[in-house]
């Protein structure tokens, strides 16, 4: 069985545990059944939600059972948030999402084939609001909230910051006890002794496994344990998984996988070391030879498109990764426009500098008042000039005519036009 936590502290994710040594001896021993949350706050998970799934994912692959428990309870509540209340979603809304989460979780586990036997670490997937939905009033406060020190609560330093300002609600302040109850539960009915987190969830993560001692004395199964994964932060202060348009989603009507596999392939050379040792599956020796490459070689990106390629294919699998690599080759001046598909397309153009005309395409400006639309260039004079130097194209065709304009013959799928100023300045054209 693979020593998961040489692992996972060489790829940098572990930021704090119960006993080290404790966990360690009881992986040796495993397999050991493990979860992690993920409330539906909204209809996709996002790349922020990656370290989690694939953290999960890594323990199976060493040996151990997963647990994937998407809050269809605790959803109902929603974890405090450091500033401000927030927002109730409906019960059906809640429900919604519970199945959309579940899907995409779905794709980073192995679970047991229909109709097969389950082996010991396949994973699993819950909803707790199985059991939080049939938990009544007096036995969360009875059963449940005595064993809770509203001393300690008002410590914890969510309550404290939101005390300080906007108030909390007892809705919110009560949400670490659905959280602990989630441990006990699963520790009954699984055995699952093991519950991992962002660095930010340490303190309803211990309130678990103190839960579990008050309540059920650590019997059967032994004392519980806590990991967390450090909290991701950019080379350049900005947030991790937020970009100009908002933050990057699994989902693909929220987010293109194109836009997706661009968030990856974009990411600074500062960065892109951290984010192969988190997201990637690749071996230790493959991710220092892209190191490498990275140090000697930074222009060629051998790192992002290794990193791009791989999260893209597991997320949205691989001709969506393909389709995408093709339209990244294809604005470049590297592959056939044409042969795009007319989805891929149109979210490729979307990233880029891009304006959206009304047509007829007769009435659509020349090329050179379409280069300086897109902010390609800074003006028609420059447009002209652009051309006249020869560095203007059209769908990968140079102009040679600075009095150029669209024929109906140029639109790629009856709408969109590629334009571009040397080799890496690319724009599009949207006809409606």
């Amino acid at each position: 069985m693979t020593d998961i936590i040489d692992d996972l502290q060489w790829r940098g994710l572990i930021a704090q545990t119960t006993d080290l040594d404790d966990l360690r001896k009881a992986l040796a021993d495993g397999p050991v059944t493990l979860y992690c949350g993920f409330d539906p706050t909204a209809g996709s998970l996002h790349v922020g939600h990656l370290t989690q799934a694939l953290t999960l994912a890594r323990f199976q692959r060493a040996g151990h059972r997963p647990i994937a428990l998407v809050g269809g309870g605790t959803g109902l509540i929603g974890d405090p948030k450091p500033t401000a209340e927030r927002t109730l979603n409906s019960a059906e809304t809640v429900r919604e999402w519970v199945g959309t989460l579940g899907r995409q979780l779905s794709a980073f586990l192995e679970f047991t084939p229909e109709g097969a036997t389950p082996r010991p670490t396949d994973a699993v997937l819950v909803d707790n609001a199985e059991w939080l939905g049939k938990l009544s009033a007096i036995s969360l406060l009875r059963d449940v909230g005595k064993h809770f020190s509203i001393n300690q609560m008002l410590a914890r330093e969510t309550v404290r910051s939101r005390l300080d300002g906007a108030g909390m609600s007892y809705t919110e302040f009560s949400y670490v006890l659905l959280q602990s109850y989630d441990y006990v539960e699963l520790y009954r009915r699984y055995g699952c002794t093991l519950q991992i987190g962002g660095s930010d969830q340490w303190g309803n993560i211990t309130a678990g496994l103190d839960l579990i001692r008050r309540m059920d004395g650590n019997e059967p199964h032994g004392p519980a344990h806590a990991l967390t994964t450090n909290l991701l932060t950019k080379a350049d202060g900005t947030k991790f998984g937020k970009t100009e348009s908002g933050a990057v989603w699994l989902d693909p009507e929220l987010t293109s996988p194109y836009a997706f596999y661009q968030f990856w392939f974009n990411s600074d050379d500062r960065d892109v070391s951290r984010y192969l040792r988190i997201f990637s599956f690749r071996s230790r020796e493959e991710i220092e030879e892209l190191e490498r490459q990275t140090a000697e070689r930074p222009a060629a990106r051998a790192a992002q498109r290794a990193l791009a390629e791989e999260l893209t294919t597991l997320v949205h699998g691989e001709q969506e990764c393909r389709n995408v690599v093709e339209a990244s080759r294809a604005l470049f001046g590297q592959g056939a426009l044409a042969d795009l598909n007319p989805a891929t397309l149109g979210a490729a153009l979307a990233e880029v500098p891009h304006v959206e005309l009304a047509g007829p395409v007769d009435e659509l400006p020349p090329v050179v008042d379409l280069l300086a639309a897109t902010g390609l260039v800074p003006s028609k004079s420059a447009a002209r000039r652009a051309v006249q130097e020869g560095g203007a194209y059209l769908n990968n065709a140079k102009v040679t005519d600075i009095e150029a304009r669209v024929g109906e013959e140029d639109l790629l799928h009856g709408r969109y036009l590629v334009l571009r100023r040397g080799k890496r300045n690319v724009g599009g054209v949207v006809v409606r």
